[in-house]
This record gives structure tokens, sequence and C-alpha cells, in this order.
């Protein structure tokens, strides 16, 4: 399944995951599609989206228009995160740890969102045997946001202890 790569203004966009769904309900089955959209705009901001449509094409602007209004702001240090962390999701475990040299060393599911949200150089090893790209995603989404709060702390910590 080859995975789409748009641009709206300077937010792009990718799908992660597109499902078939049925309903089965007394008058037979309803179709319909599932898709999880991760957007970001490769300066320090992601979000990811999730939603179901009777289209493949609503489902996809859907999700996109979800992962709009949920992005989250990512502290980018020289490309790369500021400290080694585990996000989890569910049953989901994620560790991201920076890297001095250049390349990003990860699965497909994480390695999307690290291109989307302009990380460089970053290692990373889904822990647990969870096969989900959604929950993978947003933990590792929450393993960004874990990263932020450990480089506001740090950076406050070097402020007081200059003073």
């Amino acid at each position: 399944m080859k995975k789409e790569v748009k641009k709206t203004s300077e937010i792009e966009y990718r799908v992660l995951d597109l499902a078939r769904v049925t309903r089965v309900s007394a008058g037979g089955r309803r179709l319909r599609f599932r898709a999880a959209v991760a957007v970001g705009d490769k300066k320090g901001r992601i979000g990811l989206g999730i939603a179901k449509s009777l289209s493949v094409r609503e489902a996809i602007e859907k999700a996109k228009r979800h992962a709009e209004k949920k992005m989250v702001q990512v502290t980018l240090q020289k490309g790369t995160i500021s400290d080694s962390v585990i996000g989890k999701f569910g049953s989901s475990e994620v560790l991201l740890k920076p890297r001095a040299t250049k390349g990003l060393v990860a699965g497909a599911t994480v390695r999307i969102l690290c291109q989307l949200v302009g990380i460089e150089s970053i290692s990373s090893k889904i822990l647990s045997r969870s096969k989900n790209s959604f929950n993978i995603a947003k933990a590792t989404i929450n393993a960004f946001e874990e990263s932020t709060k450990y480089a506001i702390k740090s950076d406050k910590i070097k402020a007081l202890s200059s003073k």
C-alpha cells in the first residue's frame, strides 16, 4: 500500500493506516473506511488524527482536520530530541534516543512522525509487541511530549544554576 504525502500550505500529511471496516446489522453489512493521518510542519509541530467515513477521500480529509486541531509542539535541539525517553500508549511502548550523527534509525511509523516533526537524527526502538500503527504513533507523540517536558525542566535548572 502506497503512503500519500501531500502539502497544505506548510503542513504536510501522511496516511499512517487505511482500513476497511464493517458493521453488521440486521439489514446487512455497513461498509466504511478508517484513516489514521499524521500532520507536521517540519519545524517542531506534529498532530495525529483518526476518522471514519463512507469514502476513502472523506476519511482522509476528516482525519487530517482532526490532526491539525490536535497539533503539539516538540522541542528540538540541533535536529534531535534533548534526552532519551520512553513513550507509552495502551500496550505500545517506544524508546527514543538522540543521536550525534545524522540519520533516522526508526521503524516505519516512528520514522514518518520524526520526518514530519523535523527530526534529522534519532534512534528508536519499539519495546512492545504491538503492531498497531496508531497506538505506536500515539506512544511516539507521548514520547515527544515527555522530551519537551525534560527540555523545559533542564532549561529552568540551567537558568537557576547560572544565577
